[in-house]
Formats: C-alpha cells, sequence, structure tokens
C-alpha cells in the first residue's frame, strides 16, 4: 500500500501542474499582440495509479504535466495558404491594371486616343477642305497627325516602363522566395534540434507559420511533415520530422534543412519573345541549372500576377507545324556558315495577317517539338492552293552551331512549332500588339489614298504615315512589293504561268511564285507604336501631299479628303476588330475595363475569404485575453489548493512524527 508521505507527493505534483499552467498563461497573455503567435495549453494526465489491493482497487497518483502545446489546426492554415495565393495573384493584377485605366482613359481635353484622333480626322481635314492647295492648310493637318503619332508613342513608352516595373518585381519577389526557404530550412533545423529533447518548439513552429503566411501571398505553397523514424528500429520515431514546402505546383523549394534557391537570368537582345518586349525580361531558373515555368498554371500569388500582366497575350502567339527541313550553305550565307531552315505552316488568322505579328524581329527562341533553338531570322510566305485559299507558312533560319550545337534532324518534320507560350491573359504585349494593329492598318488605308491621288506638283501623291528606323537615322520606305495584304489570287496564277514557261515544273514554280516577306524587309510589319512618326519629308514640304484624284482638276478639288476622312467611320474602308477605326478606344477601354473590374471583384472576394479564414484560425489559436484571465484566476485556485493541501498533510505528519510516540 502506499506510505504515509504519498498524498504529500500527489499535491506536489498538483502544484506543478498549477504553476506550469499559470506560466503559460503569463506567455499567451505576454504575445497577444504578437504576429503569428499560437496560444499555448498545457496538456495535463493522471498519474499512473498504484494498486493497494485493496477493496477499492487503485490509489490515484496525481498528475502529469506532458507538455506544453500550442493550439493550431492544419486544416485552416492550408485553406488560408491556398486562398492567399488567389488573393496576391488579383492584388497584383488590379494594381497594374488601374495604370492601364489612367493610360488608356481620354478625358475629353488634349490627352486620350478619340480627342486626338477626332481633332485629326475631323477637325484637321475640315480645316484643310476649306482651303485644299495651302501650304498652311496642309501643315496644320501634318501637325494634329504628329499629336496623333506622339500619342501612341507616348503610350507605348508607358507601357513598356509597366513591363519594366513588373520585370524588376518578379526579379524582388524571387529573391523574397529565396529569403524565406532559408528562413524556413534554418527554423527547420533549429525545430529538430529542440524537439529531439523530447520538447515541443512552440515558438519557432510559430514563426515558421508565419513565413509560410508571407511565402502564400507569393507563390502557391504545398506542405508535407511526417516523423523521421529510426533506422535501427523503423518502429520508433526519433523526435525530429522531415519539413518539406513545394510551389508552384508541387516543386520543393525546401527539404528539412536544404533548400533550393531561385535565380533571375536576363533574357538577351536575341531571346526576346514579342516584337514589343523590352530588353532583358527575366526568366528564372533554380540553382541547379534547370528552368522554372513561370507559365504554370498552378503558380499563383503574386508571381503568376505579374507574370501575366509582363507576359500576357490573350493566348495569341506563334505555333504551327513543321512542314519542311532545309539550309543555307555557306557560300549562300550573309555570315559565310552553315544554317539550319525550319519552315511551319499556320493556320490561325492572326498569323496570316502581318498586321497582326508580334514575332521578334531580333532573333529569338523556337521549340520544334520539345527542342528549343535559335533562330535569326524569319519570312512569311503568301501562296493560294489549287481552290484559291490563301496559304501562308514561316520559314525561320536557325542560328549558327555556336549558338545551336544540335543540327536540325528530320525527325522534327510533323511536330508541333512554337515562339513563346500562349498566356491567356490580357497583359502588356497583348495592349502593344493591339496598338501596333491598329496603327499599320490605318497606316496602309491612309498612304494608300493619299498615294492614289495627286499632288500641288501634279505628282502622284506619297506615304504621310510611317515608322522610324531604331538602328539608323531614317524611316522605313514601305513599298508595295511587300504587300501581301494586296497579293491575290489571280497575280499568284499569272506568275506560276510565266515561271512554268520559263521551264520550271509546276512545284518549283509554285514555290518561287509565293509572296515571301522578312522581318527585316521594308514593310507595314516593321511600323510599331513605338516607332510611329509622319514622314520627314512630308513634313518639310507639306505640298508633296495630294488632295485630288485626277491630275488636270484645279487646285481646290478636294474629293480625295472626303475619302480620307471616312477612313474614320466607314468600315468598309477600314475595320478593327468589327468596328470603325474611330473605336479603337473603345475596344481598348472595353478590354481594359473587364480586366480590371474582373481583377477588383476578385481581389475583394479573395481578400474577404482570407479574413474569415484567418478569422476561425484565430478562434482558435489566437489569444483571447478574457479568457485567458479567466484561465488565471482558475490556475490560481489551483495553485491555492495544492499548496493548502500541502499545509494540511505538514500538520498531519507534524502530529504523527512528533505526538505520536512511546
Amino acid at each position: 500500500m502506499p506510505s504515509q508521505f504519498f498524498g504529500l507527493n500527489i499535491a506536489y505534483t498538483g502544484l506543478l501542474a498549477s504553476n506550469a499552467a499559470m506560466n503559460t498563461t503569463a506567455n499567451n497573455i505576454a504575445n497577444v499582440q504578437t504576429d503569428g503567435y499560437s496560444r499555448q495549453r498545457v496538456v495535463q494526465q493522471a498519474s499512473q495509479a498504484i494498486r493497494v489491493f485493496q477493496t477499492y482497487g487503485c490509489a490515484g497518483a496525481g498528475v502529469d504535466t506532458l507538455a506544453i502545446e500550442r493550439v493550431r489546426d492544419e486544416f485552416y492554415d492550408t485553406k488560408y495558404w491556398n486562398n492567399n495565393a488567389n488573393a496576391g495573384e488579383y492584388d497584383i493584377k488590379q494594381y497594374y491594371m488601374k495604370q492601364f485605366e489612367a493610360y488608356f482613359d481620354d478625358d475629353g481635353k488634349s490627352t486620350g486616343f478619340k480627342t486626338i484622333f477626332d481633332k485629326m480626322m475631323i477637325g484637321g481635314i475640315q480645316e484643310w477642305k476649306k482651303d485644299p492647295s495651302s501650304t498652311n492648310a496642309k501643315k496644320q493637318f501634318i501637325g494634329t497627325v504628329g499629336q496623333l503619332t506622339e500619342y501612341f508613342n507616348g503610350l507605348a513608352g508607358n507601357l513598356q516602363k509597366m513591363q519594366a516595373d513588373m520585370n524588376q518585381e518578379i526579379k524582388l519577389k524571387v529573391e523574397e522566395i529565396n529569403s524565406l526557404a532559408g528562413e524556413i530550412a534554418t527554423l527547420n533545423k533549429q525545430i529538430n534540434v529542440v524537439e529531439l529533447s523530447g520538447t515541443k518548439a512552440n515558438e519557432l513552429r510559430d514563426r515558421r507559420s508565419l513565413l509560410l503566411d508571407q511565402l502564400s501571398l507569393i507563390v502557391d505553397v504545398e506542405v508535407k511533415e511526417f516523423p523521421i523514424m529510426d533506422l535501427n528500429q523503423p518502429d520508433r520515431e526519433t523526435g525530429a520530422n522531415r519539413f518539406i514546402v513545394k510551389i508552384a505546383g508541387g516543386q520543393i523549394l525546401v527539404d528539412g534543412s536544404e533548400y533550393n534557391g531561385l535565380e533571375c537570368v536576363a533574357r538577351t537582345s536575341y531571346e526576346k519573345v514579342n516584337q514589343s518586349d523590352i530588353d532583358g525580361l527575366y526568366d528564372v531558373y533554380w540553382e541547379d541549372g534547370q528552368k522554372f515555368n513561370l507559365y504554370n498554371p498552378s503558380m499563383g500569388g503574386n508571381l503568376q500576377g505579374l507574370v501575366q500582366m509582363r507576359d500576357g497575350n490573350n493566348g495569341e502567339y506563334f505555333n504551327g507545324k513543321v512542314e519542311e527541313i532545309g539550309g543555307i550553305e555557306p557560300a549562300d550565307s550573309p555570315d559565310g556558315k552553315y544554317h539550319d531552315t525550319v519552315t511551319i505552316s499556320v493556320t490561325q488568322g492572326y498569323l496570316q495577317d502581318l498586321n497582326f505579328s508580334n514575332l521578334s524581329d531580333q532573333g529569338g527562341i523556337i521549340t520544334l517539338g520539345n527542342r528549343d533553338y535559335y533562330y535569326d531570322s524569319w519570312t512569311a510566305q503568301y501562296s493560294y492552293d489549287d481552290n484559291g485559299n490563301k496559304v501562308c507558312s514561316y520559314t525561320f533560319t536557325l542560328s549558327d552551331s555556336s549558338k545551336n550545337p544540335s543540327r536540325l534532324t528530320n525527325d522534327r518534320v510533323g511536330k508541333n512549332a512554337s515562339v513563346g507560350t500562349g498566356l491567356k491573359y490580357q497583359g502588356v504585349p497583348y495592349y502593344m500588339n493591339q496598338m501596333n494593329t491598329w496603327i499599320r492598318t490605318f497606316a496602309q488605308k491612309f498612304n494608300d489614298t493619299l498615294k492614289e491621288g495627286y499632288n500641288a506638283y501634279d505628282n502622284l501623291g506619297c506615304n504621310l504615315l510611317t515608322g522610324n528606323m531604331a538602328a539608323k537615322d531614317g524611316q522605313f520606305n514601305l513599298v508595295d512589293e511587300y504587300r501581301y495584304d494586296t497579293f491575290t489570287y489571280e497575280d499568284y496564277k499569272d506568275k506560276v504561268a510565266q515561271l512554268m514557261a520559263g521551264g520550271m515544273t509546276e512545284e518549283e514554280a509554285k514555290k518561287a511564285a509565293a509572296l515571301k516577306v522578312s522581318d527585316h524587309d521594308d514593310s507595314y510589319y516593321r511600323v510599331t507604336a513605338m516607332n510611329f512618326s509622319v514622314s520627314v519629308a512630308v513634313e518639310e514640304d507639306p505640298d508633296l501631299l495630294s488632295h485630288r484624284y485626277v491630275k488636270g482638276d484645279g487646285a481646290e478639288q478636294d474629293d480625295l479628303l472626303d475619302d480620307l476622312k471616312s477612313i474614320a467611320t466607314d468600315k468598309d474602308k477600314m475595320s478593327f476588330r468589327g468596328g470603325t477605326a474611330s473605336e479603337f478606344l473603345q475596344c481598348i477601354l472595353g478590354d481594359v475595363a473587364l480586366n480590371a473590374s474582373r481583377a477588383y471583384t476578385f481581389q475583394r472576394n479573395f481578400s474577404d475569404i482570407s479574413e474569415i479564414i484567418n478569422t476561425q484560425r484565430m478562434s482558435i489559436s489566437g489569444v483571447d485575453e478574457d479568457e485567458e484571465a479567466v484561465n488565471l484566476v482558475k490556475y490560481q485556485h489551483a495553485y491555492g489548493l495544492s499548496s493548502k493541501m500541502i499545509q494540511v498533510l505538514t500538520e498531519v505528519y507534524d502530529r504523527l512524527i512528533l505526538e505520536t510516540g512511546v
């Protein structure tokens, strides 16, 4: 049976348990304002009872204090991290879409497209019509045209600045991921060192969870933790745990005390994806050299929002099927080196019209099957099939062996080919391409009308709208021999017949008769929102502008001006996305408004959900001052009663020992 001092030991364990509970309560109260802190509680268990071999069986032996644990529900953590990734993505989109709205806004005074375009196409032409032969009237009209070109130049510059900001922010987010990953890996090691001794590293675990909260805002996070078993005794847990953090759809970032860092590598000038991209856009790689897929749909977080805003092309990217493999011998090559060539057939409408093209004119990377190759240049080829349907293909001239160590082989024929990735979001490349498309189409229609008439010198008119060359001081002439839009089936058939009459086979003649436009030819493809400009020759001599169709008509004839004016409102003259030329801004603002509204709505919804989940999480793990006050009183009473019990037993032992005797 238990000794006479058994009760004293029971009271002593109660005293220890109450003291531990009061200390834990004090720690909770002290950290009530600490970010990421989880409420802690003392885990108690009745001590193993002692068999006394009496009728009442066993005697209670007091209480054991097993551990001090944090109160945390991992289910809510996981829900919070998943939702946080969505909130982070749309927070970025909302921020940048506000800038898009500001840039495309038309205040009705002097800064917006509609105001400037109407000033040119309505006010400018109307003033010119009052005195068609006046040099001053022509000069004033050219001034309004210059305002339109400057508007697009400025707008394109602003969008490129936005792209540069997004690009820099991607680098900052990657560095933040590395910083968080390194700290999590360090915490994993510290937690295992502490918990191998049998105690819980509550504060360290709280710090790790707080870092994961921050990480989930940047990128999608998945966490796994499982115990490390003793190799000599597979059924025994060592007390340590293996903690793994995966990001972007299952890619391991942290594994225990090790982490795989990320680094940003700027693209070179010959690695551009889009014609309108700025130089030095970042690709991201793991430290071991493997490429980190920025276009992973499972990426989530700020990083996904930034990538979609920086590179979003609405899914309109170059893609087709490899049709033919060829080569250029050193004797025929400009650099005296051998170059592989690959011809790719395309079917999408936006690839068959170079006005819609956003392919880089500085070289890039083309994917053939599952292999990447560098290319130096490309040529679009237009022909017709036997039914009179236009056929379009592109021939890429690949870089030499210094960039492409492996030769192109015939097993690539029939495989899919692509440049870049179809990112189904309307980011900077999309809006830049929309502007380029409108500018090229409008410039073609406007210049074509001017070239049909006669000027003050009784000569045919010339181009007014063109683009400035980037490499040298000059402007594009935009010659008609590269006008694929005027290349008809009849022209093609006549050319094939002529070549066959000259001794070519039908197959050879069809290939030779195709219209070819390369990325370096003087075509409208070269005109972009960045280089859009007024012809310097016409600025210097406004009388080069034509204003009448018939050479012998009087100087006051203005019939051509009426046709110029109608380009703005007549869809038969020019159509953009099913509307007229003047409705360009409505189309773009419709896109911007829809995306901005969507970003705002989703950002607000996911933020509200985050707040709800966090409230549920804090209801479990948060510190409630009132609850802790009640606990403090409860544990104080328990401590006092344990002390009273010891006092009573002391008196009993005093009587038993000192006053009982022979």
